[in-house]
């Protein structure tokens, strides 16, 4: 059963102090649960609040359900996005519309737990810019998910300078300042738990014990974790490319001193027709690093491609609980 949110429309009025940024995709069956347990802890914190859901194109009812919130509380914002352009986007576009003092992003799947909002907040009012919500354990996720998260942190924290927080997600608290701060960066491949660390302010943590997913299952496959941590490294970090000269530099001092080897061995034994395998060896060997460093270029310049086309990060179907609303498709 959806509950409201006592308390006036903060757009009505006064500014949202509190906004609840919440980005959705195909969450229809576990919205009415989500919302039963985030109702009662907006309650609490006793101040102007709002709740803007980004809807990420989904596919099932669950524009359908934010609606019915919407009809039960004013204070409920819908961003419906003319397609799924991912999480990462659909966050860029909560903190566009969010206008509180203080901005929380969650997941719908309670899996970060509403209840540990007020602390974040609490900690945020002690004059904190950024509150972190740390996983105490990640014994939800996979053994093999477990190694391929440190594998990326330990990676992620050698070729960049950028303190990224392990074991921390989207869930924390932001002031206005790093909010504002956050719209201002443009890059269309948005790695956002980066930037996060890249904006600096103060920050102070809180820790919280994950739950397992109340419905369905994870968006994040092995291989969009993949792609995840490949714009993580190219998005802060040079050194892939670097790399590659160092790499090319020692092997042509290799091969400069086996040429003299050859050279030498020539001069003293005569010419020597045997070598067939090791010649293709070394051909097969250097044309693979060939094409792996070229790889790691077109990477790169996949992303330079991305930028200059210019193209905004999202499309917007429809607004609603907004001043200017677009109430129907378009």
């Amino acid at each position: 059963m959806l509950s409201a949110l006592p308390g006036p429309a903060t757009r009505d009025g006064n500014p949202a102090e509190i906004s609840i940024v919440v980005p959705v995709y195909n969450e229809e069956a576990g919205l009415a649960a989500f919302w039963a347990r985030l109702a009662p802890v907006l309650a609490s914190l006793a101040c102007r609040a709002e709740v803007v859901f980004i809807d990420d194109g989904s596919s099932d009812g669950t524009l359908a359900q934010l609606l019915s919130l919407r009809h039960l509380d004013p204070r409920v914002r819908i961003v419906s996005l003319s397609r799924n352009f991912g999480k990462e986007i659909a966050l860029s576009a909560g903190l566009d519309h969010a206008d509180g003092d203080a901005v929380v992003p969650i997941d719908a799947d309670l899996q970060h737990p509403p209840e540990v909002i007020p602390e974040l907040v609490a900690r945020w009012r002690d004059g904190s810019d950024i509150v972190i919500a740390l996983r105490r354990d990640r014994a939800t996720d996979s053994l093999l998910r477990r190694a391929a998260s440190s594998l990326f942190h330990r990676v992620f924290a050698r070729m960049t300078t950028v303190p990224v927080v392990r074991d921390a997600g989207d869930f924390r608290l932001m002031s206005r300042p790093v909010v504002e701060a956050l719209r201002r960066l443009p890059e269309r491949t948005r790695f956002m738990k980066g930037l996060y660390a890249w904006v600096g302010f103060r920050q102070t943590t809180v820790s919280y014990d994950i739950e397992p997913r109340l419905e369905g299952r994870s968006k994040w496959s092995l291989w969009r974790l993949w792609r995840l941590a490949l714009d993580g490294i190219t998005s802060f970090s040079s050194l892939p490319l670097k790399v590659w000269s160092v790499v090319g530099l020692a092997f042509a001092l290799a091969a400069l001193a086996y040429g003299g080897y050859l050279v030498a061995r020539t001069i003293v034994r005569g010419i020597d027709v045997p070598g067939y395998a090791s010649l293709m060896v070394m051909i097969l060997f250097l044309g693979g690093l060939q094409l792996l460093s070229l790889g790691v270029i077109g990477e790169y310049l996949g992303r330079v491609y991305d930028e200059v086309k210019a193209r905004p990060l999202y499309i917007v179907r429809q607004r609603i609980g907004f001043d200017r609303d677009d109430q129907s498709p378009g």
